[in-house]
């Protein structure tokens, strides 16, 4: 057998981005000034000379489905091999929406027999990072495994996030738990980034298929099982930058990273190009009078007042007096003359009043709809959202996609809630 193959599960609800992934699914999340988060599964892929990939989509897949289209700028538009973007078949006989991870591969299995491949490889679409996947097939099959985990150290206070691997030096797994809540020997974290041998991928899915009980999932079954059985399941040590933005602050965080001295990825480097669907745009305008720092500004943005360690999308227009400071502005958003925006994440095509003050005061009182993901002093706008001129908007709010003007009798306080038309809270 020969070429590669992978699938790519980008079908994630992403809950914890609030607002920001209720019309999209989380892959499709506008990322770093002019990329989405998948473009860096996908960009990994070809350029490590995997150009045979399908897509798994589900929850709300309209905007990934636009954006990765026939796969052009990844050079994945091939009458062989390419991208396919695989949705559930809901009511068909055999047939349901995807119940897990590895439900979703299982229900694909057609496309896997299709090809002529030894390994699988299966990633999350929703993490931000640079791999060269030919270092992990050399470990793979150097250690003669079924399966390989790639794995990253995560600080103490997240294991009860991730998947957590136990391993002999050797690099065989010893112990998976999924989320653990007590205490650790381990703080290697599963990255969603799994290499099987075909034929053992296969046996398992139709085995775990028939298991009453099963989540039909890679990490709370299927993984735990193997490991369980000494299945041969090797843990791949991957020491670089990788961040999975599931959470608001993640997502803030890892956006401003990349205005440091020292960016967590090197976005310039023509050796490995993160590619991405690019609209023409006309070049960046700075007004007289405009003053920028320690920001990323995309094509089509005009800039006529002041923007401070903030990251502009395209076409996002800064009026004249208007302030961005410590903030996240999606495509195509109108920030009014003298308005002020600080840590704020704006979805796009929103656009601010004049004169509006957006994250405004020392109040920090958690947002009263979704305070577990509301509570660090960032205020959240959704698409489309219309902010009447001369609106204060505490900390930690959130105003929900398409708002209008009159939908707001009143500032809205730290931790308020506006909700538009189509909110789903």
């Amino acid at each position: 057998m020969s070429g590669r193959y992978a699938f790519v599960l980008a079908g994630g609800v992403g809950s914890r981005l609030c607002l920001l992934s209720e019309r999209r699914a989380k892959p499709a999340v506008p990322f770093g000034g002019k990329y989405r988060i998948i473009d860096f599964a996908l960009s990994n892929c070809v350029n490590s000379g995997i150009f045979d990939i399908g897509v798994l989509t589900q929850y709300r897949p309209t905007s990934l489905n636009q954006h990765i289209g026939i796969g052009r700028p990844w050079d994945l538009d091939r009458s062989r091999g390419g991208i396919q973007l695989l949705q559930p078949a809901p009511g068909a006989a055999q047939f349901d929406w995807y119940q897990g991870t590895a439900d979703a591969i299982y229900q694909n299995l057609t496309h896997l027999k299709r090809r002529r491949v030894d390994e699988v490889l299966i990633l999350s679409g929703d993490h931000v990072y640079k791999m060269d996947y030919n270092v992990l097939y050399a470990f793979h099959r150097a250690n003669r495994a079924l399966l390989t985990v790639a794995v990253t150290e995560v600080p103490e206070d997240e294991v009860d996030q991730f998947g957590i691997l136990e391993t002999e030096a050797t690099g065989r797994v010893t112990a998976f738990k999924e989320k653990p809540k007590g205490p650790v020997t381990s703080r290697m974290a599963s990255m969603g980034v799994y290499l099987f041998d075909r034929e053992a991928l296969i046996r398992w899915l139709v085995e775990d298929a028939g298991m009453p009980g099963s989540s039909h999932d890679f990490g709370k079954d299927i993984i735990p099982r193997l490991v369980e059985r000494g299945e041969g399941v090797f843990a791949y040590p991957f020491r670089e930058y990788w961040q999975d933005v599931g959470t608001l602050d993640s997502f803030y965080d890892a956006n401003l990273a990349f205005l440091g001295k020292k960016p967590p990825l090197d976005l310039h480097d023509p050796s490995w190009i993160i590619h991405t669907q690019s609209a023409d745009r006309a070049p960046v305008r700075f007004e007289h009078g405009s003053r920028v720092t320690h920001s990323m500004v995309a094509n089509g943005c005009r800039v006529a007042g002041e923007v401070i360690n903030s990251v502009l999308f395209p076409g996002v227009t800064v009026a004249a007096g208007a302030v961005v400071r410590d903030s996240i502005v999606m495509h195509d958003t109108l920030i009014g003359p003298g308005a002020h925006l600080e840590r704020a994440i704006l979805d796009k095509e929103v656009i601010i009043g004049a004169g509006a003050r957006i994250g405004h005061g020392d109040d920090m009182s958690p947002n009263r709809a979704c305070p577990e993901h509301l509570s660090s002093g960032l205020v959240v706008v959704g698409k489309e959202a219309r902010i009447p001129e001369g609106l204060t908007v505490g900390r930690n709010a959130r105003i929900g996609a398409s708002v209008t003007e009159a939908d707001f009798t009143a500032p809205v306080p730290s931790g308020g809630v506006v909700d538009g038309p189509e909110s789903m809270h």
